[in-house]
């Protein structure tokens, strides 16, 4: 995550933690949220397309950035709470490694269709904390995120635990083969063949973990109801984690108008 330049330990204090078990709730306040487009059009954009690949574009097409960018933002609706939703998720998860680095492939850059999500399962991020040498402490973890921005009768808790089961089950070696062909053929700027093989022939390296997680990211005003009656799946089998976002749709809506303006010479800050 270190290409997306976001300040990992800064933004880890934006999420607080009101419940750990026997699922772990955590949620931004309100003046958080409402930062969030100041904080995120940047990485956001990135996430999409990268600061060297815009620049190229540019300068092969003659078009503005924003033109460009448009061509890899979703249009609003929900692909693009979905988008959130899932980077949201992997600055999370980044922030709680933090100082350690995570490595992601940037699922978001691989779509063939800007309207529809990416395929596979949704976020995967590895650690490999001696890398080039694998060890017993490498681990990957494999996040299927579900949102919910407006009310209605999506069950987002329970819709994520279901999928993440089809994860766990055969989807996620799918995606990791998946992405070793993206890396074999149009190359993946994040995340090498070789880190990508060492979870795909687990066998012919130490024991890794896996982590596999169903994550749900909701609006705050929803939350209380989501929550009702929720049961937690086996701990041993996989986390349980829901961000409480307020006005979770509007915010991320600013997010997206933010990462359309943005540029690698616009905001040195993100």
């Amino acid at each position: 995550m270190q290409e997306l330049e976001v300040d990992l330990e800064a933004f880890g204090d934006i999420f607080a933690t009101i419940q750990s078990a026997p699922f772990t709730v955590v949620e931004i306040d309100v003046a958080m949220a409402a930062a969030l487009a100041d904080q995120l059009g940047v990485p956001v954009r990135r996430c999409y397309i990268s600061d060297e690949t815009l620049q190229d574009r540019i300068a092969r097409t003659s078009a503005s950035s924003q033109e460009i960018i448009a061509t890899k933002l979703p249009d609003r609706g929900s692909t693009m709470a979905g988008d959130f939703g899932e980077i949201l998720t992997a600055l999370f998860q980044a922030a709680v490694e933090h100082p350690g680095v995570v490595l992601d492939p940037k699922k978001w850059r691989l779509k063939q269709d800007r309207t529809k999500p990416a395929p596979g399962s949704d976020v995967v991020q590895m650690i490999l904390p001696h890398w080039p040498t694998a060890s017993e402490e490498d681990r990957i973890i494999c996040s299927e995120v579900k949102t919910k921005s407006t009310p209605g009768n999506w069950k987002p808790i329970e819709h994520a635990i279901a999928d993440s089961k089809k994860d766990s089950s055969r989807r996620f070696i799918k995606t990791l083969n998946w992405l070793k062909e993206r890396a074999l053929d149009t190359g993946l700027s994040t995340v090498s063949v070789a880190q990508l093989d060492r979870f795909i022939h687990a066998i012919d390296h130490p024991t890794a973990q896996r982590e596999f997680r169903a994550v749900a990211v909701i609006s705050a005003s929803l939350v209380a109801d989501e929550l009702v009656d929720v049961v937690a799946p086996p701990a041993s089998e996989r986390a349980l984690i829901v961000i409480s976002v307020p006005d979770l749709k509007s915010n991320y809506e600013l997010v997206y108008d933010a990462a359309l303006l943005s540029s690698d010479e616009s905001e040195a800050v993100a």
